[in-house]
């Protein structure tokens, strides 16, 4: 089941994580980041440095509230960093506070750093391991089997507290019991599901969660009534979660002195150094405190109080803790049907690697020609250029993650753009101070690059247009504008870009063909005129064939009706002869 919930619609090209991931268990895909379940370790520093909340922890409260609710005993085995992260007056309080949410009972995980303790002080007395390694943190197991396999034969063979305890609860509550470990750590939430001890703890929570759900209910710690932790008093081992608490614990319970050399390293990066100066075969005959979170586990990773300092948790803790070791009597009795060892293995992941010419021409890819040319800025997240051409070759990592590579390709593309278009770009602010300018605009307006960016708008063209624009964040598309002082006929798309808050423009010049039209038009004009004139020659003569035909016709109607009389008036005298 999945640990971390990741949002990949918040993701977008910042390599934060990896550039945060000390072991680079991240790998970028289409530009957005996804999490190796093979290779985290589970530090949890990619959930707190995510810019854009794109990786959540995946809750198991829900789980947790449906057993109390259907009427299940759950068991709570709390951290004992709890002392340093929750407000109380009395640790009893804490456990009287909890109940209340319908646990039926509340126990400290430190009863289970009692069987460790006890462990390692075995172990120490044998002094058959040239190293011992403690192995109370996850996440440190996790990154020497997967990362230092080699290392692992040094890791003390047995379960964290945590896991003791979970064993302990069971035996005394049965395995039909669910037990809930309340920590500050995410890797819990991995080891809790290890096949290895995997039904030794049913859910895992963090004190954030814990503390919500408290002011949910209205419960608040620090008036509630003492409850005490009575059943074992864990003492000493109360400080495992401080740095050097687990040294302290040893020493204290320890009957005689042993031959080891004793220190403790805490920090992602510190484990790692040491870690290597082990394989180096630098360090021997010693018993290594070694804790994943800086500052212990007090400061583990979903420890969201960021007033809370390490140093002063470590300080009261130590005052308040007493540094006495458990009754041995209680211990052995505490031990009987408790199986505490682990078997460590190797998990390293065998990745192809890339040969020197394969890793050459991946380089070239991103303009990294020459040994000069790398950089080694780590910006995309890696040490070296040569590393992020292995994890491109691994498909862990794309090209386009060289953030120099891809500054330099998108300038020159601008630079592109604006030395070869042929149509008139200009960006302007709010102010109506020029931004950027093309290069061709020194021939329609006179005025260099150099020039312009010196210029405010008002300064060669009437910016109203402009304006409009930013103040209305409206468009204009294809409108037609002639600067007759440049002899310039324009077609002009102004838009705003949110973004920026500046206003970007296109001028596409449109002189000859403006010209062009005028010429077709004055043609047509003249065409026209003379088509009119010789209509208006044509009415002329149409008016003086009709006067000419209209005299014609008169004439002709007296000649007829001269004659018509004429012929009638001799044919009168005819008949009266």
């Amino acid at each position: 089941m999945a640990i971390i919930d990741f949002k990949a619609t918040k993701c977008k090209h910042c390599y934060k994580c990896v550039r945060n991931c000390e072991v680079k268990a991240i790998m970028i895909k289409d530009g957005r980041a996804e999490i190796m379940p093979d290779k985290c370790i589970l530090c949890g520093k990619c959930l707190q440095i995510c810019p854009q909340s794109a990786k959540q922890l995946v809750s198991d409260l829900g789980q947790v509230k449906s057993w109390i609710m259907s009427g299940k005993k759950v068991v709570m085995s709390i951290a004992p960093s709890y002392m340093g992260l929750m407000k109380f007056k009395t640790i009893g309080q804490v456990k009287a506070a909890l109940k209340k949410l319908g646990f039926a009972d509340v126990r400290e995980t430190s009863e289970g750093a009692v069987l460790v303790t006890e462990e390692y002080t075995r172990l120490l007395q044998e002094g058959k391991m040239e190293n011992i390694i403690t192995t109370c943190c996850p996440s440190v197991n996790d990154l020497i089997e997967i990362y230092y396999p080699q290392l692992v034969h040094w890791l003390a063979p047995v379960v964290s507290p945590m896991i003791a305890h979970g064993k302990l609860l069971k035996k005394e509550y049965g395995q039909d019991a669910k037990v809930v470990f309340l920590g500050p750590c995410i890797a819990k939430k991995k080891e809790s599901q290890d096949p290895r001890h995997g039904d030794c703890i049913d859910a895992v929570l963090n004190f954030t969660e814990i503390q919500d759900w408290l002011r949910d209910q209205d419960i608040v710690v620090e008036d509630c009534e003492d409850e005490p932790f009575d059943v074992i008093d864990p003492k000493v081992n109360r400080l495992y979660p401080v740095t050097n608490g687990v040294v302290n614990s040893v020493l204290a319970t320890e009957g005689r002195v042993d031959s080891y050399r004793k220190f403790y390293v805490h920090g992602t990066k510190n484990c790692i150094d040491v870690c290597e100066s082990l394989a180096r075969g630098e360090i021997k005959g010693c018993f290594i405190e070694i804790n994943n979170c800086s500052g212990g586990c007090v400061k583990g990773p979903t420890v969201e109080d960021e007033t809370i300092s390490q140093f002063k948790v470590k300080l009261d803790m130590e005052d308040a803790v007493k540094k006495a070791p458990v009754d041995s009597r209680t211990v052995s009795r505490m031990l009987v049907d408790i199986q505490m060892g682990k078997d460590f293995m190797d998990r390293s992941s065998k990745e192809p690697m890339p040969s020197e010419e394969e890793i050459q021409a991946i380089l070239r890819e991103i303009g990294k020609n020459r040994p000069e040319d790398e950089l080694n800025c780590s910006a995309c997240g890696y040490p070296t250029c040569r590393d992020k051409a292995i994890a491109v070759f691994q498909k862990k990592a794309e090209l386009n993650m060289c953030i120099p590579f891809m500054h330099e390709k998108a300038e020159s593309l601008s630079n592109l753009v604006m030395e070869t278009s042929p149509n008139i770009v200009l960006i302007v602010d709010k102010d109506m101070k020029v931004m950027e300018y093309s290069a061709v605009g020194e021939k329609y307006f006179g005025k260099t690059r150099s020039e312009a960016l010196d210029m405010y708008l008002y300064e060669f063209i009437d910016p109203v247009d402009f304006q409009w624009v930013y103040d209305t964040h409206q468009n204009i598309h294809g409108k037609r504008v002639k600067y007759e002082e440049y002899n310039l006929s324009t077609l002009q798309n102004i838009v705003y870009i949110e973004k920026e808050d500046v206003v970007l423009a296109t001028f596409i010049d449109i002189t000859k063909e403006e010209e062009q039209a005028k010429a077709e038009y004055d043609k047509k004009l003249e065409t026209v005129d003379l088509a009119q004139r010789v209509i208006h020659k044509q009415m002329m003569v149409a008016q003086e064939i009709a006067g000419l035909l209209g005299e014609t016709t008169a004439d002709t109607k007296t000649t007829l009706t001269k004659l018509c009389k004429s012929m009638l008036e001799e044919g009168s005298e005819s008949e009266v002869r």
